[in-house]
């Protein structure tokens, strides 16, 4: 584990993923683009990202048992051919149905990349570096949106929709030759790996990275975090921002871009905080679940137009749930052996993308629902629609988080067998308070003893 080579091979993997995320967030920025080019309501448009979504999530377990028998090389080029076909299809479609299979492409080349990036984190790193490793990837990768928020939304503003798609495509073929050139997938002296698996032995690691509640932990902080910023970032937050509370394209793309830098930002700070207190994962999930079900209950009850700050807000709370979901993939390194981390990690990676596919999806239907009932009053983006069909995402917050609770019962149990017993948080910190107080009493004590 060369340092320098170890942080090089990692570079050109997290420049393949800034690639990938670029790719998946761009038709967010295009969406109001989208509505006329395609002449589609909001249900149709929000198929885009939601068969995108589909794809990607259903690729996930299929893209980890491959990539633990091919390795990441493989899997991250042939993931930057496939997005950039798709860009390529976008660009010259006229019609849903070529619009469509060009993010199918987008999705499934997508699929390939994150998992693949992650995996070569234990085999270069070492384990006390992993998480902040880890964190350093998502928040490296995020630096995608700034390339779909500023430069693809220039170009697509300025020179038009084929323009802007060729852009992204070209950036596909660029990662395609750095990954093929530069990047490796172990380091020298490690043992080769094991591409003769047969599909018994698959199914065989498939099923005991499934039977691990670690894994399940993971998968369900996933689902409940990550999903409200993708549905921000990928769909519904700039038509919500321009059209329902009529901040303009300008102020739009600034709170998208505040998006992307807390998330870069709050990275380090997360990895820190799970390599010091890895036994607070789920609390800190929790936590975050928590503030960001409040900010948007605030937005959305907020009488007229939400405020500039509270919006900022809400794109701050929401960034943080980018790098907050890595933990979730922290739980699938640290429960699983490292032949089966790349499975362990796709059926992690499913949680937040399939709550995502159905929040975006759910939110056009009802937004079409209230326009055609006549309760949009001809406005289909309008401040009123949204935020009812917004509310859908409390649903799934709810959810994620008594799975969570429930799941992470099954873990405590399965660690305090193995002689680790962890105290539930609040009865942690009742006993550090007790003890503060003790403290400070024995001290008063004393300083009277002195002054008698």
């Amino acid at each position: 584990m060369n340092a320098p080579r170890a942080w090089l091979i990692w570079s050109i993997g997290v420049l393949a993923y800034l690639v990938a995320v670029a790719q998946r967030t761009s038709f967010g920025v295009s969406g109001l683009e989208a509505t006329e080019r395609f002449h589609a309501g909001a249900a149709a448009v929000s198929f885009f990202t939601v068969l995108q979504l589909l794809v990607y999530a259903g690729l996930q377990i299929p893209v980890g048992i491959l990539v633990d028998r091919f390795g990441s090389r493989v899997m991250i080029a042939g993931g930057a051919v496939l997005m950039g076909l798709g860009q390529l299809e976008l660009a010259f479609a006229d019609s849903i149905g070529a619009g469509v299979f060009g993010r199918v492409l987008v999705g499934a080349g997508d699929a390939m990349t994150f998992i693949s990036v992650i995996r070569l984190i234990p085999l270069w790193f070492a384990p006390r570096r992993a998480p902040l490793v880890t964190q350093l990837t998502g928040m490296s990768g995020q630096l995608g949106q700034v390339i779909s928020v500023v430069p693809f939304a220039l170009v697509l503003h300025s020179a038009g929709w084929t323009p802007a798609y060729l852009m992204l495509a070209s950036f596909s073929a660029l990662a395609v030759v750095l990954v093929l050139a530069m990047l490796r997938d172990t380091p020298p002296g490690h043992p080769p790996r094991d591409g003769s698996q047969g599909l018994r032995a698959t199914g065989v690691s498939l099923a005991r990275a499934w039977r691990q509640p670690g894994t399940r932990l993971g998968l369900w902080s996933h689902f409940t975090v990550q999903f409200c910023g993708t549905v921000f970032a990928m769909s519904w937050g700039y038509p919500f921002l321009v059209s329902a509370q009529g901040t303009g394209p300008a102020v739009a793309s600034s709170l998208m871009g505040l998006y992307v830098l807390v998330g870069m930002v709050a990275g380090p700070f997360f990895g820190g905080f799970v390599a010091k207190h890895p036994m607070r994962r789920s609390a800190m999930v929790l936590l975050i679940s928590a503030a960001t079900a409040l900010t948007w209950a605030a937005v959305l009850v907020w009488p007229g137009r939400a405020p500039l700050w509270l919006l900022a807000l809400l794109a701050a709370v929401l960034a943080v749930g980018g790098p907050s979901s890595m933990i979730g993939f922290d739980f699938a390194r640290t429960f699983n052996p490292s032949h089966r981390i790349g499975t362990a990690t796709g059926i992690v990676n499913v949680g937040g993308f399939v709550a995502a596919l159905l929040t975006i999806y759910l939110v056009g239907l009802v937004l079409d629902l209230l326009h055609a009932s006549g309760f949009s009053g001809g406005e289909l983006y309008g401040l009123d629609p949204f935020r009812i069909a917004l509310s859908v995402q409390f649903v799934f917050l709810l959810l994620g988080g008594v799975l969570i609770v429930l799941v992470r019962r099954k873990v405590r149990r399965q660690m305090a067998e193995q002689g680790v017993h962890v105290q539930p948080l609040p009865k942690v910190i009742a006993q550090r308070y007790r003890e503060r107080r003790r403290r400070g009493g024995d001290l008063d004590g004393k300083q009277d003893s002195a002054v008698g």
